[in-house]
This record gives structure tokens, sequence and C-alpha cells, in this order.
């Protein structure tokens, strides 16, 4: 059974709250990302990966935002996400993806049991991980 841990992406790319809606969507161009963490509690240690101290936005969220306004009137913290929906390292994919369905989101950070982010699982890395797990399985010989 795949969980979060064996399919997330490593890393955090994330931006300033401050930064605008146009500095977003060239990071997410220039890294080839759709969405990033934001950080949007202000506290001392700056190195802080907690679950709490984040938020998100997506391709989406931008999509939506760049409707009524140009890209260089808005902030990301107009258009963040939070609090996160985050999941464990060990949860099962199926889960995730049920709680991607019921929750209408297509990424989610995955936490270690102190709640700091490790990665982040996508639809998309799902959907990698299962499609190589088939053709790895119907590659393997077949038992008569």
């Amino acid at each position: 059974m795949m969980v979060a841990e064996d399919v997330m992406t490593r890393g955090i790319m994330s931006i300033k709250k401050g930064a605008t809606v146009a500095e977003a969507m060239k990071k997410m161009m220039d890294r080839r990302v759709t969405s990033l963490l934001v950080k949007i509690k202000n506290i001392e240690n700056r190195e802080s990966k907690s679950c709490k101290d984040f938020g998100i936005v997506t391709r989406r969220d931008i999509c939506y935002a760049i409707i009524e306004k140009h890209p260089l009137d808005i902030k990301v913290e107009d258009i963040v996400s939070f609090p996160l929906v985050t999941v464990p390292r060990d949860l099962a994919v199926r889960e995730i993806l049920e709680l991607m369905k019921r929750k209408n989101i297509r990424r989610v950070p995955v936490v270690d049991r102190k709640n700091n982010i490790i990665g982040l699982v996508s639809n998309s890395d799902i959907l990698r991980a299962v499609t190589i797990e088939i053709l790895e399985e119907e590659m393997l010989p077949k038992e008569e």
C-alpha cells in the first residue's frame, strides 16, 4: 500500500505573504510548480516549517483573482488559503484521494509527527505513482 511519503514531492517552495500575485505567477512558472506555500504568521523562528505557520496559494486561486484585478494590484496574502489541510506521512494514498475529493483540492502538504511540513502530494504525484506501479506489475512475469 502506497502512502503519502512514497509519492510526495520533497522540499518546500514558498513565497512571502506580501508578494504580489504577479511575483507568485513568475515564481510558479520559473519553478514549474502549481502552488506555493505562504508563511502567514510572523514568528521569531524564521526556519519554522510548522503547518500552523503556512497557507497555500495555487494556480487556480491566482486565475480566479486576476479575473477582477491586475496581478500587480493583488497581494498573495489576499488570496491565500489558510489554515492548511495536511496529511501525515503515513496516510494511505486512497485516503488522500478521498480527502482531496471531499475538500475539492488538488494538493496537500505532508507533515511529520511534529506537524512540520516535509513535502507536498498533488493529484499529479498520485497519478504518476499509480501509473508506474501498474506498468511495473504488467512487466512482471505471469505465474502459471
